[in-house]
């Protein structure tokens, strides 16, 4: 079993993408980043620098698709990136081929994750986002049960090497 966490208090918008980012550079086909949090705790920020740290180009433009519930972006492997927060249940993705995006050749990147409830994959990294205060936020990320030791272990190792600010990570 898995254990550890990697806190970071981001104080704007800049290092909520940062940090992003280094999920981004991180990350590998297959891969799924769970993300919960209230409105407004930069969500969509942390999936722009996941997306640049993917090789995702800035001219794509990554922003929430709230309406569309699914963006794909076109980096070193596609980047599906999914906005939960206007469905209320798991039952109204039947008209997408979710199955593919959660289970496909892409790194997979969902916003308000807990609504699949069942369907979210058992492998996944999750990432919780707090506001702190106005201005900065929390962020938390845990691996679940079903990530590889290996893969929790790079990530701490990327995390470390971007001497980030902020509290080191357990590494479990």
């Amino acid at each position: 079993m898995i254990s550890g966490k990697i806190e970071y208090l981001s104080r704007s918008e800049r290092e909520t993408r940062l940090a992003g980012t280094v999920l981004g550079r991180w990350a590998r086909p297959g891969d799924v980043l769970a993300l919960v949090g209230e409105l407004g705790t930069g969500k969509t920020c942390l999936v722009q620098g996941i997306a640049l740290g993917l090789d995702v180009p800035a001219s794509s433009r990554v922003r929430s698709p709230s309406f569309v519930i699914l963006h794909t972006y076109a980096g070193r492997c596609p980047v599906h990136h999914l906005d939960l927060y206007r469905i209320r249940g798991p039952e109204e993705l039947e008209d997408l081929d979710w199955r593919e995006v959660l289970y496909g050749d892409g790194v997979c990147v969902i916003e308000w994750a807990d609504r699949l409830g069942d369907l979210l994959p058992a492998r996944r990294l999750d990432v919780a986002l707090f506001h702190s205060t106005e201005e900065s936020r929390w962020i938390q990320i845990r691996p679940s049960m079903a990530l590889e030791q290996s893969r929790w272990v790079d990530l701490v190792g990327f995390w470390e090497a971007a001497k980030l600010p902020g509290p080191a990570p357990e590494p479990g």
